[in-house]
């Protein structure tokens, strides 16, 4: 939880407060309190992947890239996704840096930048104290990368 808050978690909020309902899936079982803080809802992970899909059909996922490269499970949910044109599928790494403009990682493609509204710095600092991530490692710009996950 504390890396999604630290690479997405300004993402997190604006898309939030642009109206979306936001649910992270997380597999540990961290305090909730810096996803609420930021607008989204927290759900577990494995309890999602193993349940079939009910009602409206996700119109986004956002994914790390390292756990899609290390659970498959994740690999086929963002497969799937991916057949389905109308999902948008988004990728974050805590590899990439933060600031700046876009950067190439090291064996995959560009990394886009997404620049933090004002609201969403406030409330992202607000979610990694209360996640215990330190200050420093957070940013006015955070790094992802759009479509189909080659090279990751």
């Amino acid at each position: 939880m504390a890396e999604a808050v630290r690479c997405a978690g300004g993402w997190l909020f604006d898309r939030v407060t642009a109206g979306w309902d936001v649910t992270v899936l997380t597999a540990d079982r961290a305090d909730p309190r810096p996803l609420r803080i930021l607008g989204a809802r927290p759900a577990d992970l494995d309890c999602a992947l193993a349940s079939p899909v009910r009602g409206p059909r996700p119109r986004a996922i956002a994914v790390c890239a390292g756990l899609y490269r290390s659970d498959p499970r994740v690999r086929r949910m963002v497969l799937r996704a991916l057949d389905d044109q109308a999902v948008e599928v988004t990728l974050w790494d805590g590899m990439c840096p933060v600031g700046g403009g876009p950067v190439e990682c090291p064996g995959e493609g560009a990394w886009l930048p997404h620049r933090l509204s004002a609201a969403a710095r406030a409330f992202k600092a607000q979610a990694m104290a209360a996640a215990a991530v330190p200050a420093d490692a957070g940013g006015a710009t955070e790094f992802f990368r759009r479509g189909e996950p080659a090279g990751v």
